[in-house]
């Protein structure tokens, strides 16, 4: 197993940290979302490598319904974990951060937000990759995501 911790905001309320490998932006983790969100200026993610991909996608946030503008990131980095061609909805939103990182950017991992010692703590299991495939898929107008390491097929 291999695992890795990165600090928490210890000022803010919500689980926050700050991503000194990819830009030095900031990334609220949400257990309860499925889409990496994307909550700053676009202009901002476009200066950061993302390409467009579609515009007007209907996605479940945000205490309901709403649209956002579908981008990937060509190599998003996460501690350890590293995300090619990662998609990511973009929805402006006044949160103190840069983006949302969904629950599952993790799944197949071990992770706990440790607010007592302001840790996000990540253990990676010998069956995962530290190099992770977020894809998203659209089902009858309804996005859902799909995450597994690099080297499993979907």
């Amino acid at each position: 197993m291999k695992q890795f911790t990165l600090p928490l905001d210890k000022e803010r309320q919500r689980p926050t940290l700050y991503l000194e490998s990819f830009f030095r932006l900031s990334a609220m983790l949400d257990t309860g979302a499925v889409l990496p969100v994307w909550v700053e200026d676009e202009e901002l993610l476009q200066s950061i490598g993302a390409i467009q991909i579609a515009e007007n996608q209907p996605f479940g946030g945000f205490g309901g319904m709403t649209t956002g503008t579908l981008y990937r990131i060509p190599l998003f980095r996460c501690g350890d974990l590293m995300f090619p061609e990662l998609p990511i909805i973009a929805s402006h939103s006044e949160l103190s951060c840069q983006m949302i990182l969904s629950a599952t950017m993790f799944s197949g991992l071990i992770y706990e937000i440790d607010d007592f010692h302001h840790n996000f703590n990540v253990t990676i299991p010998d069956k995962e990759s530290l190099v992770r495939k977020l894809v998203v898929e659209d089902n009858n107008g309804k996005l859902h995501v799909l995450c597994s390491g690099e080297e499993k097929k979907l």
